[in-house]
């Protein structure tokens, strides 16, 4: 099978992670705290040649670590079929924004993959409602996370890492397989 690669911002989990997830509903699927992540460019299924030629172009760049503040879990995607639930942030949005805006375009087209028309949009995804849900079980999903109050949890990310798909995804979704601390 194909696998997906993306560059990304790991987001560290601790103290904040397992008291939002603690009571997702039936149909949600957690991600693993080391799956979670600030999408930076999702390359697709462009094999690792090219996504290491576009790990080449992150490999310069000057970046500090970016202290961000967690605000609530929102709904992601489709509005009447979302695909991710994901925290947003309060703090540090304007820095992530610009980090991607610098890097997305380069990185993709390294990869020879289409290019993002979309808005930058910085979250973390946490969860997805699970491929078999159900209507009822999606609107389950939806009203569970616009219920939960803000994280208001403060984090540093402090480094950018290459991503493929984890060897087993019954464990996990995914797996680093190159990162570089932020510096400037």
């Amino acid at each position: 099978m194909p696998l997906n690669w993306f560059v990304a911002l790991p987001v560290p989990t601790h103290g904040w992670f397992d008291k939002l997830v603690v009571d997702a509903p039936a149909g949600v699927r957690i991600f693993d705290p080391r799956d979670v992540h600030l999408t930076v460019a999702f390359l697709g299924q462009v094999g690792e040649p090219r996504a290491r030629q576009a790990w080449a172009r992150v490999m310069g760049v000057r970046a500090a670590p970016i202290r961000c503040g967690l605000g609530g879990l929102r709904a992601m995607g489709n509005p009447r079929r979302p695909s991710a639930l994901s925290v947003v942030l309060e703090e540090g949005h304007a820095r992530v924004v610009a980090l991607v805006a610098e890097l997305r375009g380069p990185v993709l087209e390294a990869a020879g993959a289409p290019p993002e028309r979309r808005e930058i949009v910085a979250h973390v995804t946490v969860a997805r409602p699970s491929r078999t849900a159900k209507d009822r079980e999606r609107r389950a999903a939806v009203a569970w996370a616009t219920a939960k109050p803000a994280v208001g949890a403060l984090v540093t990310i402090e480094r950018i890492a290459l991503y493929s798909w984890a060897e087993d995804r019954a464990a996990r979704q995914f797996r680093i397989v190159d990162e570089l601390p932020l510096r400037e």
